[in-house]
């Protein structure tokens, strides 16, 4: 992996942000001249991942992926959950085996347009309970081992090496561990119109002033002046983006952040790499789950719909793939408040035109369960994770970005 180009070490140029302020934004990872972030970028930076878009969704908290796609055909599924099972009658039927919940209209119908791809099973072996834990592992692609990079980082890092400003954004209120790089800094925000850097008011003029590096400075005051300067940029450029952006799409209740990203997107930006959630463990539906989770599922369906009508609209559908996943599922059983505990395999999904809907990888009984009373896991979600970063981006390095070798599933080309 190539070493950034910058003499101070990833980790402390990472800390040196952090310090900064809150949701900065960085350009190319060198000492002097920071490129403006979101800038027409390098030729390299243009081509990385032949201009194709990748967002991911994470749902917080663990959402119960047998009420959310309901394998209705199943007497297990019913006998598990006698009060939390939902009747045959009430689902959006795909085929003969499964509904989505009552509430996923939009998601009905990007299934039976061919535009979803659903996999079974997902998960790894040794599973964690925890949410913290649990999460760590999806984020880093490395269950059971530390690991200082996410994912994401590392993707970013492998498909364009020279570190093109603004190629990762992160919609949050802070940044995920899935987008820390070597290379790169990810541009993190969470209200656009509040993004910038944040002081007290004495410091304001200090802050938002357009300083200029002296002769005077050493390498280490250049590369902080240059990483202001470029926060301020970018906070400016996704303030002017998403307040300028005007759309007749309805996103629903809850657009988790992806209208933010369709206008950024229509801005031209050269972010190739999107990450959000619906966030503050939202899906851990511990007790009396059913209106909860139904409410949950239609503000996602609803948005992840919306999203894609108005890429649709702006004629940029054909460049986006979603990758939608929770960290664990939720226990087969019902519990005695009338809710779900911490499981284990999920379903995970890709969505977008270029996808070959449909299943994938093998589904999990429903009957031999685990000492826990849990599903055992029948594709490590790592192959989910290598079928997007090869079959979408076209990075065919899978084995040392993911630090194992998985098979990725036939769902593109």
């Amino acid at each position: 992996m190539k070493q950034p180009k910058s003499q101070l070490p990833s980790y402390r140029r990472r800390n040196l942000l952090k310090a900064g302020g809150y949701g900065l934004a960085l350009g190319a990872a060198q000492m002097s001249g920071v490129a403006p972030v979101f800038s027409g970028a390098s030729a390299a930076g243009r081509e990385a991942g032949n201009g194709k878009i990748f967002v991911v969704l994470e749902l917080s908290g663990g959402n119960d992926g047998l009420n959310t796609l309901v394998p209705y055909r199943d007497d297990a599924y019913y006998r598990h959950r006698p009060n939390l099972g939902i009747r045959e009658n009430r689902l959006r039927k795909i085929d003969d085996h499964f509904g989505f919940n009552p509430d996923m209209a939009g998601f009905e119908r990007l299934y039976k347009d061919g535009k979803m791809a659903v996999f079974h099973g997902c998960g790894y072996a040794q599973p964690s309970f925890s949410h913290f834990t649990s999460i760590e592992y999806w984020h880093t692609a490395a269950p059971n081992r530390g690991e200082q990079l996410g994912w994401i980082g590392r993707l970013a890092d492998a498909i364009d090496p020279d570190a093109t400003p603004g190629f990762i954004v992160n919609i949050d209120e802070a940044q995920s561990l899935a987008v820390v790089a070597r290379n790169h800094v990810p541009v993190v925000f969470d209200d656009p119109q509040q993004f910038g850097r944040k002081g007290l008011y004495q410091e304001r003029s200090l802050l938002d002033g357009s300083r200029q590096p002296s002769e005077n400075m050493n390498d280490a005051q250049r590369y902080l002046m240059d990483i202001s300067r470029s926060a301020q940029q970018a906070s400016e450029r996704v303030r002017e983006a998403c307040a300028a952006y005007r759309t007749p799409v309805d996103y629903g209740i809850v657009s988790l952040d992806l209208r933010n990203v369709a206008a950024l997107i229509d801005a031209g930006m050269d972010t190739r790499l999107y990450y959000t959630s619906f966030r503050h463990n939202a899906f851990d539906t511990h007790v009396q789950q059913p209106n909860l989770h139904q409410r949950l599922l239609t503000y996602f369906s609803d948005a992840v719909t919306g999203f894609f009508r108005d890429m649709e609209r702006i004629g940029r559908a054909d460049d986006v793939v979603m990758l939608v996943f929770s960290e664990f599922g939720r226990r087969v059983a019902e519990n005695t408040n009338l809710g779900t505990d911490h499981g284990t395999a999920n379903h995970m999904y890709l969505i977008g035109n270029a996808v070959h809907g449909g299943h994938y990888g093998e589904l999990p009984s429903l009957t031999e369960l685990d000492e826990g009373d849990n599903l055992i896991h029948t594709t490590d979600f790592r192959r989910v994770y290598a079928t997007a970063i090869e079959g979408w981006l076209g990075h065919t390095d899978t084995e040392t970005l993911l630090r194992g070798e998985f098979e990725p599933f036939p769902v593109f080309g």
